[in-house]
C-alpha cells in the first residue's frame, strides 16, 4: 500500500462528506499519494486497537487476547482493495463505535442520550457512504434484544438519523442550492467484481476459518454472560447487515465489501483461540500471511 499508493477515485454511491475529503486533500496530497496511504492505515490500525479494546472490554471471549485486533489487520491486508481510502473504511470508524454503545445500552444511565448519538452516528455515515443506512436495522434490532419496548426511546433513535439531514437541508435552502443538490440513493444490484484466483483462494480460506470460529462462538455460546451474549447478538445483526449492503449499491467495486470485515474478524479471532489443538489456527493464520504477500507484492 506505500510501494504502489492508490489514489482513491469516487464512486456514484459515495456521500458528498467523502467527495469533500477527497477535494480537500487534493491540493494537500499534491504528488505524493502516499498520504492517502498514510491515512487509510492509522484508520486500519486505530479502528483494529479500538475494536479489540471493546470486544475485551465486553467478555466475548474466554480470555483478553490481541486475535480479534490481529485477525482485522489480516483480513484487510489480504485484499488491495480494503487497505486504501474509501467511504466504506471511513465509516467503520462509525460502526465500531455504534456497536460499542448498543452493545452497553443495558447498564446506560442516559439511553436516550445515547440512542440519539447513535442516531446521529449512523446519519453522519450515510453522507460519506448512503447504502449504510441500512445499519439502521441494527438500531432497531438491538433495541429489540438489549432494552424492554419504549416507544420513546425509538423515537429518539430515529430523530438522531435525522437530524443531520434537517441540518444539511436547511443548509441547502438557506444557501438556495436546490438546484444543484442531489440526493444520494441506493440500487438494488447483484454485486459483482472481478478478483484473482489468489484472491478468490483468499476468500475461502477467511470463510472456513469464519465459519470454524462461529462454531466455537455457538459452543461457548451458554457459558457467557447474558450481556456477552446479546452483544454476539449484535455481532450477528452486524454481520448480515453488512453483507446485505453491497446488494443495494449501485457501483461494483470489492472496497465495499470491507463493512464485513469488522464482524467476521471476531469470528476469525474465535477461530484462533477456542481449539485445544493449536496447529490448525497455527497452519490457518499463516497460510493467511503467506496470501497477503503473495497477492500484494507478486500478483498485483
Amino acid at each position: 500500500m506505500f510501494l504502489h499508493p492508490k489514489v482513491p477515485q469516487v464512486q456514484q454511491i459515495d456521500g458528498f462528506l467523502y467527495r469533500a475529503l477527497l477535494k480537500w486533500l487534493q491540493p494537500i496530497v499534491g504528488g505524493f499519494p502516499s498520504v492517502y496511504a498514510i491515512i487509510a492505515f492509522f484508520l486500519l490500525y486505530s479502528q483494529a486497537v479500538s475494536f479489540n479494546k471493546l470486544v475485551n472490554d465486553l467478555k466475548l471471549m474466554q480470555k483478553p487476547n490481541y486475535l480479534t485486533g490481529m485477525s482485522y489487520l489480516l483480513v484487510t491486508s489480504l485484499f488491495t482493495e480494503w487497505n486504501m481510502l474509501s467511504a466504506p473504511l471511513i465509516i467503520n470508524t462509525f460502526l465500531i463505535w455504534v456497536w460499542a454503545r448498543m452493545s452497553g445500552l443495558h447498564n446506560d444511565a442516559n439511553p436516550k442520550t445515547s440512542l440519539f448519538n447513535i442516531g446521529i452516528a449512523i446519519g453522519l455515515s450515510t453522507f460519506f457512504y448512503f447504502p449504510s443506512l441500512a445499519f439502521v436495522a441494527l438500531i432497531i434490532v438491538g433495541l429489540a434484544i438489549i432494552r424492554p419496548f419504549k416507544l420513546s426511546e425509538w423515537l429518539i433513535g430515529l430523530l438522531g438519523i435525522i437530524t443531520p439531514y434537517y441540518f444539511v437541508l436547511a443548509w441547502v435552502f438557506l444557501m438556495d442550492k436546490w438546484k444543484g443538490y442531489q440526493f444520494p440513493g441506493f440500487a438494488l444490484t447483484s454485486p459483482k467484481f472481478n478478483q484473482t484466483n489468489w484472491s478468490y483462494i483468499a476468500i475461502i480460506i477467511v470463510l472456513v476459518t469464519g465459519i470454524a470460529g462461529f462454531f466455537y462462538v455457538q459452543q461457548n455460546f451458554r457459558r457467557q454472560l447474558i450481556q456477552a451474549r446479546k452483544s454476539w447478538n449484535l455481532i450477528f445483526i452486524y454481520l448480515i447487515v453488512a453483507v446485505f449492503v453491497p446488494f443495494i449499491n449501485a457501483t461494483h467495486t470489492f472496497e465495499y465489501w470491507i463493512l464485513c470485515a469488522v464482524p467476521v474478524s471476531v469470528f476469525l479471532g474465535a477461530a484462533f483461540l477456542y481449539p485445544t489443538k493449536k496447529m490448525i489456527p497455527l497452519v490457518l493464520h499463516w497460510l493467511m500471511v503467506a496470501f497477503v504477500i503473495a497477492i500484494n507484492y507478486f500478483v498485483h
